[in-house]
Order: structure tokens, then sequence, then C-alpha cells
């Protein structure tokens, strides 16, 4: 007897009720993904706003803007053409957030939290794309994102993390996507194509480096796995890739010839200033060891990856049989060779789709690690380790996965609730807790504002310091007697000059500050002179160089007198080593009017110019100058 048959109802309703349980038993995986996968991403959102704030660095940014929106174009100090900004992208959206009538500091703080949580769900999304085959979905991966607090901390921050994130998640959305779209074949040609446009993919992959440099390593994985997708087989096609490889290219190509004409350098100051060309493998093991000991990520890497491996094990099976249907070719028979072709390159195309993020996200990886990681805890590693993530971001709820998933949420909920950082505000190795810092060094549970700022213990007073000065200063921090430690010294410049004042937090100073005082500081993310100096042995990363006060004093048009601050013969040398040619012809790459002329040569001047150091010792610098004019 039929199962229709052993309901008692009336015979339309026993026709019915089969059809009705099937689209029931259809849409339930839909609404359970959509359920689970909604709630993690409201979850995510809880918690960034939870820890919302604007960092120092995140100010840097603002000022920027401030400074274009005044007509002094992109520059951090007016008349001094020094690229402050990683991000390009980012700040031209901060650009369009100032034109409207909205706070600044606000409106980053929540596009950026809005753009981290686009990038979870859209994440999801890809991940439920290429690996659901119909069956009920949930948060993976995702989970690593939940449970680490600096994916709260930075969920926000006025940085461009939350940009990264949602560029991430949404360039390997749109290559997931095209992987699904079926290919048309063209007879005449013998050859196949991928339905729809595809240069707007290459497009948004060839914005990753306006986004942040290192960012190139996925988009060249990415535009890798859009060549395969698109199935080159003739001559056409090879073309078609190599136009989509120019688009990919474009945009930083462009901006690159822009940034080598206007800043007069090859790379962004804060590369300079960082040493990014330099290896420190040691350094950046201990950054890495910070993020992946506190968080304990070895659990979730392994446990993913095994989970990954057994989710692509059935879909290999069921992708063969539902090709070998597609393609006219019945399992366990010979197919032509065209079929079986075609089946080699639709495989090759979804794997390369699969393997993109996790190639990029490792090759990130090393690359931070190569440079000596960062000053704050775990920022740098956060775009690398959501990369890596991408393809397991969501997984099918099977019988196979059901262990992994349980392991991995088990973990979220340890680390969630007890895995933070072995030290307050800053370790030995000189790790910086950022948020952390910033909230107890203001009093403040979310700063967000310049007025938030004004808590600073040093910050505020060289501001106010400068503001009451009668005539130009520059404000310096000299070692002091009192309670609170280092003290400001005023020092005179030449009239014509502006006032300055030179301090760490560039962000803060730069924010309670009026545009035409120049503000800069003695590691190099702001000023020329101290990006091109040599470092400090083992100093801090992101903090390794120190410009002697003298420079600034020299630099001003100062008395060579003895201050607090610096010295009178230190001050002397500085000045007859700003007399250098190689440092005259730097000062003016920066400072000369922008003629067409100075802009070609900058342009042709860029790559020795990006090499350029000298001693940061002024006496020492004027020592080298000489025996190079010799």
């Amino acid at each position: 007897m039929s199962d229709t048959m052993a309901v008692p109802a009336s015979p339309s309703r026993v026709r019915e009720f089969p059809a009705d349980l099937a689209r029931r038993a259809r849409r339930r995986p839909v609404t359970v993904t959509a359920a689970a996968l909604g709630l993690t991403v409201v979850v995510y959102g809880v918690l960034v706003w939870q820890r919302r704030w604007v960092s120092d660095d995140g100010l840097i940014f603002l000022r920027t803007v401030r400074q274009i929106l005044d007509g002094h174009g992109p520059v951090f100090n007016i008349g001094e053409r020094v690229e402050t900004n990683t991000s390009t992208l980012w700040t031209v959206v901060l650009l369009g957030l100032a034109l409207l009538p909205v706070p600044a500091e606000p409106a980053a703080l929540v596009v950026g939290g809005l753009l981290s949580v686009l990038a979870l769900g859209l994440g999801m999304d890809a991940a439920r794309r290429l690996t659901g085959l119909g069956r009920v979905v949930v948060p993976a991966g995702a989970l690593v994102v939940l449970a680490m607090p600096p994916f709260w901390d930075f969920g926000t921050s006025g940085l461009e993390t939350g940009l990264s994130f949602s560029w991430l998640a949404f360039a390997w959305w749109l290559l997931v996507r095209r992987s699904q779209r079926e290919p048309r074949l063209f007879v005449a040609e013998g050859s196949r194509r991928r339905p729809g446009r595809a240069w707007p993919l290459a497009l948004v992959l060839g914005l990753g480096p306006l986004v942040r440099p290192d960012l190139a390593l996925v988009a060249a994985a990415g535009g890798v796995a859009l060549a395969v997708l698109e199935q080159p087989r003739d001559r056409r096609g090879v073309a078609r890739v190599v136009g989509l490889g120019a688009l990919c290219v474009a945009p930083a190509l462009a901006y690159e010839v822009f940034r080598a004409g206007y800043y007069g350098l090859l790379v962004p100051s804060t590369a300079l200033a960082k040493e990014a060309g330099v290896s420190r493998w040691g350094r950046g093991y201990s950054y890495l060891r910070d993020t992946v000991a506190t968080y304990w990520l070895l659990v979730p890497a392994v446990v993913l990856g095994v989970a990954a491996l057994l989710v692509v094990a059935q879909r290999v099976t069921r992708t063969d049989w539902w090709a070998s249907r597609r393609h006219g070719a019945v399992p366990g028979e010979s197919s032509s060779p065209d079929v079986r072709r075609t089946r080699r390159w639709d495989r090759a195309g979804t794997v390369a789709v699969a393997v993109a993020p996790v190639l990029g996200g490792l090759g990130m990886l090393v690359y931070v690690t190569r440079v000596g990681g960062d000053f704050m805890h775990a920022r740098m590693l956060l775009p690398a380790i959501l990369a890596l993530l991408l393809p397991v971001m969501a997984l099918p709820l099977r019988r196979r996965t059901v262990l992994p998933l349980l392991v991995v949420l088990l973990w979220a909920g340890a680390v969630a609730a007890a895995a933070r950082p072995g030290y307050h505000g800053i370790s030995a190795s000189g790790i910086a807790d950022e948020r952390g810092f910033y909230t107890q060094l203001l009093g403040n549970p979310h700063p967000v504002t310049a007025d938030d700022y004004r808590a600073h213990p040093y910050v505020a007073g060289g501001a106010a310091l400068v503001a009451r000065s009668p005539r130009p200063v520059v404000a310096l921090l000299a070692p002091g007697t009192g309670p609170a430690g280092p003290e400001w010294d005023l020092v005179p410049l030449a009239p014509g000059h502006p006032s300055g004042l030179v301090f760490l937090n560039l962000g803060a100073a730069g924010a309670l500050t009026p545009l035409d005082v120049r503000v800069t500081d003695t590691v190099g993310l702001a000023d020329p002179l101290a990006a091109h100096t040599t470092n400090v042995p083992d100093g801090r990363t992101g903090h390794d160089k120190n410009l002697p006060a003298a420079w600034f004093v020299a630099a001003g048009g100062g008395a060579a007198v003895d201050s607090r601050a610096a010295t009178g013969a230190d001050v002397a040398a500085a000045e007859r080593a700003l007399r250098c040619p190689a440092i005259v012809e730097l000062r003016d790459s920066v400072s000369a009017p922008l003629t067409w002329t100075r802009f070609w040569d900058n342009l042709v001047g860029a790559p020795a110019r990006t090499e350029l150091r000298f001693p940061r010792d002024p006496v020492l610098a004027e020592v080298a100058c000489s025996s190079s004019v010799r």
C-alpha cells in the first residue's frame, strides 16, 4: 500500500499531500540556513558595536580628508606632500562621507563596522554557494571571527580594516558566482565562455592594492582563478584573458604613476617608516606567535581543514556524476574527448576559485611575518586570517561534518570567554593591545571623536601651548622632572615658518591642532626626513626610527641654541646636513611647487629617492654628506 493511501483524506487532498511535503522539504534547508547565517551576522554586529572606537591611526586618515576639503590636497600638513595613509581607497570613502552632513568620526566608525559585518555575510553566502549542495549550511569559519576579540576591536577603529574585510569577501563572492555560471559552447570557435561580463570582477580585483598594498597578493590569486574560469582555448580567449589582466593592474598602475609624481616615492611614507622592504623574520614570528598562541588558532585550522576535505571528497563524487549527466555521458561509460576536456576545465575552475583566497591568505601571512609584524596586537594578521577562512566560512551540516563543527563551536566559546592577550597595554616585545591601551589611557570605553582624545595626558597640553604662542614655535617633548613625566619644550622658529608639534601619536595631535600647524612625528609617518633615516637598533616594530629634535629645529629655521630638547651643536650640524644635495632634493620633492617639471622630476627620481637613507644623528649625517660629495 502506498503512503498516500494511508492518509484518511479526500482524493484531492491525497494527491496534493506528497507535493506539499516535497515543497516544505526543499524549503527547510533554505530556512534553517538563512536563520543560522543571519543570526551569526547579527551577533557579530552586536560584538563590533560593543567594542566601537576610533583609533589614533584612524584620526590620521581624517586629518588628510580635512586637508583635501580645505583645498590643500591629499596631504597631512599644508605645503608638504607626504602620503601618510596606507589605504588610498579608504581615504576616498572617508572623503565621500565628509560631504554628508554628519560628524566625520562617527561616520567612519559606522561605515567601517557595516563593512565588517557585510564582509562576514558575503563570505558565508559565497561558501554556501560553493559547498552547500542544497543542504543545511551552518557557520564554520565564521565562528573564528565571532570568537576572536581583535575582529571585534578592528571591526570599527576608523581604519581601513573593515574595507579590507569587505573587499576580500566581495571579490571572492563574485568569483564564486561566476564559477557557477554554466559555460556556453561556441561551436564555430570551438571555445566556451561563461555568460555575463567578466570585467566588473576584474576591476574589483584591481582595486585590492588600493585598499591595502599587501592585498595585491590576494588580487593576483583571484586574477589567476578568473583566467582559469574564462577557459581560454583559442586566440580570442587568450586575448580576452589578457585584457582582463590589464584591467586588473590598471587601477594600481595608474595610482602608482600619480604617487611617484605627486609624492616623489614608489611607496607610502608609512612603508618607509616601517621599512617594509627589510626582512625581520624573528620579530615576525614573535608577532605571529602572539596571535596564534593567544587564541589557540591551530585548533580551528586543523579541524576546519579536515571538515573541508570531507566536504570536498563528497562534492567531487557528486560533481563528477552531475557533470557526466550534463554533458551527455553516462556514469561508467566512456565519454568523448570534448566532454572530458570540458569536465577538466569545470573542475579546474572550481578548484581555482576555492584555492585562491587560501593562497592569497598564506601569501599575506608570510609577508606580515617577513616584515616583522606590527605593533598592534593581531591587526595585520586579520585580513590574512579572514582570507584563509573564506572557503570554510560556512559548511553543510552532515553526519561527517557534525563532529568538526562541534569542536569548532566549543573552541569558539572558550576563546570568546577567556582568551585575551597576556599583557595590559604594551607587552615586553612592544606589541600593544591597541584598543585596551587607549581606553585605559583616555578613561573612556568608547573613544570616538577628537574631543575624546583631549583627555590624552600630553597631546592636548602641547596643542594648547602652540595655540597660545604669539610667534612660530615647535613643541618638542623634553625629559622633565615633574610627576607627569616628559614635558613640552617650545623652541622659537624663524618668521614665516609654520608652528609645529612633534609627537608620536600623530592622529590625536593632528585632530587637536589647526590645519596650518605642522604636526609631525619622529618615526617618519608624516615627516619626510625621519622616514629616510636609518633605524634605531632593536627598536619597536613600526616605531624603530627616531629623528632627534635638532632636525625639527633646524628645518624650521630655529636658532642653534641649547634647549632641553636639543643642543645648539646638534642643531648646527643638522643645518649643515640639510644643505646636502640629496637631502635638498628630497625636501624639494615634497615642498617645491608642483609644476609639470616637478611632477616629472619626482616621477623619474622616485626609485632612487625611495632608496635614500641617511644617519639619524645630525653629526653623522653631515659627515656622510661630505663623504658623498667628495
